[in-house]
């Protein structure tokens, strides 16, 4: 078999690896920002668990600064909690946009392969077709020589 199967959408095919690859890394990428406000978010709610009863018993400062505490606590977990939505719609988005990028790269890899299907057949084809032609040399040549 001299020839070589040689796929003329390669290109197009490394391309489409290529941006599925960044879009993976974006994939991650917005991954790890909503993992890391998810976080953020648990710690506050920790902190304001460990801190949310108010010693009667302590002085009235004391409770006031721990009020204050309290507040700031709630206003950083509702902040962080509408971000934490912003960054798992980008997740989201994200997602969609690797699928794409996915289906759109194994459309070209089933193309490829049913091309090279193909080609391997039509090389089967043409070596059998030589096979053949040389069978029936050697069966004429014998046929000949028993003839004489």
């Amino acid at each position: 078999m001299a020839d070589v199967y040689k796929f003329s959408l390669q290109k197009l095919l490394d391309i489409r690896k290529d941006f599925e690859d960044k879009s993976k890394l974006k994939f991650k990428e917005a991954q790890r920002e909503k993992d890391m406000v998810e976080k953020e978010i648990n710690d506050l709610k920790e902190k304001y668990k460990s801190h949310k009863n108010i010693d009667s018993f302590e002085s009235v400062i004391n409770q006031k600064i721990t009020q204050n505490y309290l507040n700031a606590l709630n206003f950083a977990i509702d902040k962080n909690t509408i971000v934490f939505e912003d960054k798992e719609k980008i997740l989201e988005k994200r997602r969609e946009e690797l699928k794409k990028c996915q289906v759109e790269k194994k459309t070209v890899e089933i193309l490829k392969e049913n091309q090279k299907i193909a080609f391997l057949k039509e090389q089967n084809l043409v070596e059998q077709k030589s096979n053949d032609e040389f069978a029936l040399f050697a069966f004429i040549r014998n046929n000949h020589r028993q003839r004489r």
